[in-house]
């Protein structure tokens, strides 16, 4: 590398800061992209594993224990001697909508709008309401296969 004197002292000091600068600038940079690039995410996103399957809701808790088939649009619900057929609706990954395909009483005329609270391994915390009124009931579901 040729040196060419200025005589001038401020402008070797300017030239040694842009190129300290530089050098600083090109580290981070370098680093940077080694942390974002090596950095891989523990969470695996599977929200939407609990949209088709075998659940179940055991007895307890004012719950008869419940067998549940989802499959595309359909939930098909077993409980005693009883199997009903109602339509599913998502709006995303953590509130659905059920109805009743042949509702057999005024009751299961009305929608029963879920929220998902909680999501476990294999399970999800959740709150029923039906239709329009204020009544609200908290269960647990658990994935099957």
């Amino acid at each position: 590398m040729i040196q060419i004197e200025f005589g001038n002292k401020k402008q070797e000091t300017r030239k040694w800061k842009f190129k300290k600068l530089g050098s600083i600038l090109s580290y981070f940079l370098i680093l940077s992209v080694l942390i974002f690039s090596s950095c891989k995410s523990e969470f695996e996103d599977n929200s939407d594993r609990f949209k088709v399957g075998v659940f179940e809701i055991p007895a307890g808790n004012d719950f008869v224990k419940e067998t549940i088939i989802r499959k595309d649009s359909i939930q098909i619900s077993k409980h005693g001697n009883h199997v009903d057929t109602l339509s599913i609706k998502w709006k995303n990954n953590f509130f659905y909508t059920l109805k009743y395909i042949n509702p057999k009483n005024d009751l299961e005329k009305d929608p029963m709008f879920i929220q998902i609270n909680k999501i476990n391994k294999d399970s999800y915390d959740f709150t029923v309401k039906i239709g329009f009124s204020k009544f609200t009931k908290k269960g647990t579901i658990y994935k099957t296969k």
